[in-house]
């Protein structure tokens, strides 16, 4: 269960990562909306996933995920 939190906690942050950048500097409501609820989201199945497994690989995981999704996104997308 720990890994799949983890992963969700991952595509999160890419969808936090994303809102972010369409709320205009948090000037729009709804992106700046869905950034926070995203953020608060990932980070407590981030919290939950580390529980069962350690903070070297948890981290790193949920990081590279952000990371490669939100280039991804920001490749295709922006």
């Amino acid at each position: 269960m720990a890994w799949i939190y983890l992963i969700i906690a991952g595509v999160l942050e890419v969808v936090w990562a994303y809102a972010m950048k369409q709320s205009d500097g948090f000037t729009r409501f709804g992106p700046t909306a869905v950034t926070i609820v995203t953020m608060l989201a990932s980070f407590a199945l981030l919290a939950a996933a580390m529980r069962a497994l350690p903070l070297g690989t948890a981290y790193p995981v949920w990081t590279g995920i952000g990371a490669v999704g939100t280039f991804i996104v920001g490749a295709f997308f922006l």
